[in-house]
């Protein structure tokens, strides 16, 4: 027997991968075990799965493809990355659909057991692009993926189509061996995942193993890479997604808060899992009704704030659409609920599975009459987690309904999360009304917040709904200058929150030649582009909006520092519009819709536009 040659190992500071295949495939499942091993072994990362838009696209096809793509690194990681290095296509249709977006030069390692005809046809590839020239200039590694997990599997009690499913596993080994990953984290998984069916562990652990021997024994693969672990904050880390951070956030709120939780939604693509993680925490005291419909489940949050509870509702952007009213009625009733809005692509149904920020003026302005709310927008993952303890802090102190923005890329995506000290959380506990003496159902304190008094409680009886109140009493009131007084009650309530948050925070020169201002889930592209040109030598520096409305009382005097502003949005310019209407200046725009995040080096092309390639130097 020929000795096995010993591999090269070569150090990368950083990789980005994208698994890609068919919906069937579990490149989802690939892309996830192979995260939460790298973020176990200690590097900085960042996640983009992307989802067909399609349930059931036919196999094969372009529409049926499924991608996950990982960032990981030993330095700071702030973006899934512009363009894989490394494609694990597991068919023709995979590897057409993302050879565009791989890098010049990049890696492919193709499932060569795919390139039969019929799916050849199904990609639409008149000549096989494994045979052709298709490929010049990429490193290609021909893997007979399917028929080495058969072989590996053989004597197996499971069925062709079983078998066929495990190559998944041995595609995830095999990338495990290439960039030395550990395989005991999904070892692990796998057993207690399928620990009702002996014989689905077995084939998937063995597929897995057969896939690390591989990249060992076999003589395609003469190197082997190592990504240090990052220099992340001591702490204990963890990999999470932004609806899991979310989910997170709003239980360590109810305990904070000493509330119970009440989640009231209906599922929707892409805010669907926020229920599924939340209805598992029933230890917890934690309520989740899965309404039949969007207006059920907002106004059974209405229903449970009156009660006394943290009531929570969750969306996506058609969702948001058809709570409008009921929202309108949480305004005029002035309870406590935090609406949560994971965008995705519209109008209408859109791009279910795609992200973007287009319900900004929606969630700001959304609502029939004169009907604020505060309006924040998480930007990263793990900032989901803090900003549901912000959202139900601002709710519950100034009664009032909160719209919590998050999206598409940020609620899928992933990165470690330093896991935090409950008691370093703060403490938003709240205070019912239990007093007869003197109570209206609409006093004030000094917030403009009115009092909460639960239903039952005795001698604290009154009547809310959503008629217009009288000032005090609360009683239905039809008179012009009441109806005006409350108007401009409810809208100084939401303006006086300024008071109440952070001052808007700037990274770089608090002067120079421009200000790259952005909101939500752009927050690591702009900061990898603004890092990139700061290197350059470009006088440019970067502010994030996490608070829409009201903004931090200190906005208008950061912009009027920069000769300057940039502002780029998975829109056509809605933040845009909202900055130049309050403060009356011009803005520069970036605007790309096309259910992805932004690239970093597209902004910095836009910086370096602007700029006129003046740097400085």
């Amino acid at each position: 027997m020929d000795e096995v040659k010993e591999k090269k190992v070569e150090k990368l500071a950083d990789v980005t991968v994208r698994f890609a295949g068919d919906s069937g495939d579990g490149m989802q499942l690939t892309g996830t075990q192979f995260s939460d091993t790298t973020a176990w072994v200690g590097n900085d990362l960042s996640t983009l799965p992307d989802y067909p838009a399609e349930i059931r696209a036919p196999a094969g096809t372009l529409y049926g493809v499924s991608g996950f793509q990982l960032h990981f690194s030993s330095l700071d990681v702030n973006t899934p990355g512009d363009v894989p290095d490394v494609l694990v296509a597991m068919n023709p249709a995979a590897l057409k659909k993302n050879l565009p977006e791989l890098n010049p030069n990049g890696t492919i390692i193709v499932n060569t057991d795919s390139f039969d005809p019929k799916n050849l046809k199904l990609a639409r590839y008149e000549s096989n692009p494994l045979e052709d020239n298709t490929l010049d200039g990429y490193h290609v590694y021909k893997v007979p993926i399917s028929s080495l997990t058969s072989n590996a599997l053989e004597g197996s009690p499971l069925s062709v189509k079983e078998v066929a499913r495990c190559k998944n596993f041995f595609a995830l080994g095999m990338m495990y061996w290439l960039y030395n990953r550990p395989l005991e984290k999904t070892q692990e998984w796998v057993k207690k995942k399928f620990v009702k069916n002996k014989d689905i562990v077995d084939a998937n652990l063995k597929a897995l193993q057969a896939g690390f021997n591989f990249g060992e024994i076999t003589e395609i693969f003469t190197t082997r890479y190592i990504v240090e672990p990052a220099q992340l904050p001591k702490g204990k880390y963890r990999n999470i997604s932004g609806n899991e951070a979310l989910s997170l956030g709003f239980l360590s709120a109810s305990v904070k808060s000493k509330l119970p939780l009440f989640l009231g939604s209906y599922p929707i693509t892409p805010a669907s899992e926020i229920l599924q993680y939340l209805s598992s925490y029933k230890n917890f005291g934690v309520k989740t009704v899965q309404a039949e419909d969007e207006i059920a489940g907002v106004s059974s949050a209405i229903g449970a704030a009156f009660a006394g509870n943290l009531a929570l509702t969750t969306t996506s952007g058609p969702g948001m659409a058809l709570k409008t009213e009921a929202i309108g009625l949480a305004v005029m009733t002035e309870l406590p609920i935090v609406i949560v809005d994971v965008q995705r692509g519209g109008p209408s149904t859109g791009l279910p599975t795609k992200t973007e920020q287009a319900d900004l003026l929606q969630a700001v302005y959304g609502r029939n009459g004169e009907a604020p709310v505060a309006v924040l927008a998480a930007c990263t993952p793990t900032d989901c987690f803090y900003q549901a303890i912000e959202a139900s802090r601002i709710a519950l102190k100034y009664m009032t309904p909160v719209i919590l923005l998050t999206d598409g890329y940020i609620a899928n995506g992933s990165e470690p999360w330093k896991i935090p000290d409950i008691d370093e959380l703060p403490d938003i506990s709240v205070s019912f009304r239990t007093e007869i003496e003197g109570f209206y159902p609409y006093l004030r304190n000094e917030n403009l917040a009115r009092p909460w008094a639960i239903p039952g409680t005795p001698g604290l009886e009154h009547r809310i709904g959503g008629l217009e109140k009288a000032d005090i009493t609360g009683n239905v009131s039809y008179d012009p200058d009441n109806h005006n007084k409350m108007i401009n009650i409810r809208n100084n309530k939401i303006k006086n929150i300024a008071n109440d948050i952070p001052d808007l925070k700037v990274d770089g020169d608090e002067t120079g030649d421009l200000l790259v201002l952005g909101w939500g889930g752009t927050y690591g592209t702009l900061k990898d582009a603004v890092k990139r040109a700061r290197a350059a030598g470009y006088k440019v520096s970067q502010a994030h909006l996490r608070y829409i409305n009201p903004l931090p009382k200190n906005t208008g005097d950061v912009l009027k520092k920069y000769d300057k502003i940039l502002i780029p949005e998975i829109n056509l310019g809605q933040l845009a519009k909202l900055i130049k209407s309050e403060f009356l200046i011009e803005v520069e725009q970036f605007n790309l819709v096309r259910g992805l995040p932004l690239k970093s080096k597209d902004i910095l092309g836009k910086i370096t536009e602007l700029l006129g390639g003046n740097n400085g130097n």
